[in-house]
């Protein structure tokens, strides 16, 4: 029998709504279900993306003073899917196993309808992603999956009666030719529901979702790299204060698991002091992945040019246990200082100091001209000698 070893973690399961997947809360019965309402979508925003967060139960965008579609039937439809043993729901609140290439196992996803009519629930897997916003996120519904969410074997459907809860089997086999490393994916049950009038009748995708954290064995690295850092110098037009760099990078994921990052940017004048800020941390990195990040660095005066330097400080994910300690990465460019303003003041000063001498000369040259007049005046009315 193949090497499987299997832990739960607090982990994300995950409530979606048009093809968004995101964090809902942990479920350990069925008389407390995560009731997710089809036009339900959670926020994000967490320190740690793996942590669960409240789910709202109304999403004004569906309100037609807001611009939306109203559509009582969308906003009343509610049901659940939680990670499951073949009994039930178990507690979990995402799947988690390491797995050797090769191996398979059948986890258990626990269907409930949480309404008075029976209903009929489209099951898909896909591969995980990470949003701009940092969100863990599958694929809209109809992507077909190429990675870690094509090895998850679900039912296309299922028919759940009212009030009624239905344990699905999830077969997950891995390639024996799988990379070792971490392979997010994630199951979601949706339903199709036609909204608005006939004449502009819209289809309201709504998926509930588990997330499915998959970690193959074998020698992993964990690394991170920034790349393409990119500056702008935006002065200040007080002359007597400084002015600010903009920074904007990528962070790549160039291991085999998935990393936050804290990072830092510094910018060294090469007269003067330094100045840095720490940029917003970044959540989750799956590998291969990448995410772009911009900080603005306060404090830099303008002298001509200035060093920047961008680190990255690699943090394990919740509670991801990786067995080699992540490579911080960094990054260096530079940025031109000029010094508009002091320069605008230096020639607004040199214009003064110009102005006075020539305007002293200029007095100067009356004087004298006035003083040889007055003399030959004298001199022509006393019939002297001019000496």
């Amino acid at each position: 029998m193949p090497h499987v070893r299997t832990r739960a973690a607090l982990v994300a399961a995950s409530a979606v709504l048009l093809g968004a997947l995101v964090a809902a809360p942990a479920v350990g019965a069925v008389a407390a279900p995560a009731v997710v309402p089809a036009a339900a979508r959670a926020s994000g925003g967490l320190a740690d993306p793996d942590a669960p967060t409240a789910v709202p139960t109304h999403d004004p965008a569906l309100d037609v003073d807001r611009g939306g579609v109203n559509a009582p039937e969308a906003a009343t439809t509610t049901w659940s899917l939680v990670p499951a043993s073949a009994e039930g729901p178990d507690g979990r609140v995402s799947l988690r196993h390491e797995l050797d290439p090769g191996a398979q196992v059948t986890e258990h996803l626990a269907l409930t309808n949480h309404t008075d009519a029976p209903q009929t629930f489209a099951l898909a897997a896909g591969d995980g992603v990470v949003t701009p916003a940092g969100d863990f996120d599958l694929p809209p519904t109809g992507t077909a999956p190429r990675a870690a969410g094509a090895w998850l074997d679900v039912p296309a459907t299922v028919e759940v009666g009212p009030g009624a809860t239905v344990v699905v089997p999830v077969t997950l086999t891995v390639p024996a030719d799988a990379r070792p490393g971490d392979h997010p994916a994630g199951v979601v049950a949706s339903l199709a529901t036609p909204v608005g009038a006939d004449d502009a009748r819209v289809v309201l995708d709504s998926r509930v979702g588990v997330r499915l954290h998959l970690r193959v064995t074998g020698d992993i690295a964990a690394a991170l790299a920034v790349t393409d850092v990119a500056t702008r110098y935006v002065p200040s037009w007080n002359p007597f204060a400084p002015g600010a760099v903009e920074v904007s990078y990528v962070l790549q994921n160039t291991g085999d698991v998935r990393l936050g990052a804290d990072a830092t940017v510094a910018v060294d004048p090469w007269l003067g002091a330094s100045a840095s800020t720490a940029g917003d941390p970044v959540r989750e990195v799956l590998p291969g992945g990448s995410v772009a990040r911009s900080v603005v660095v306060p404090g830099v005066w303008p002298v001509l040019r200035a060093g920047v330097d961008v680190s990255a400080e690699p943090a394990v994910v919740g509670e991801d246990v990786v067995p080699v300690a992540p490579s911080a990465a960094a990054a260096s460019a530079s940025v031109w200082t000029p010094p508009y303003a002091q320069a605008a003041l230096l020639l607004v000063a040199l214009a003064l100091v110009l102005g006075v001498r020539t305007a002293r000369r200029r007095a100067g040259a009356r004087v004298e001209q006035a003083v040889a007049r007055a003399r030959a005046d004298a001199l022509a009315t006393v019939g002297a000698p001019v000496r």
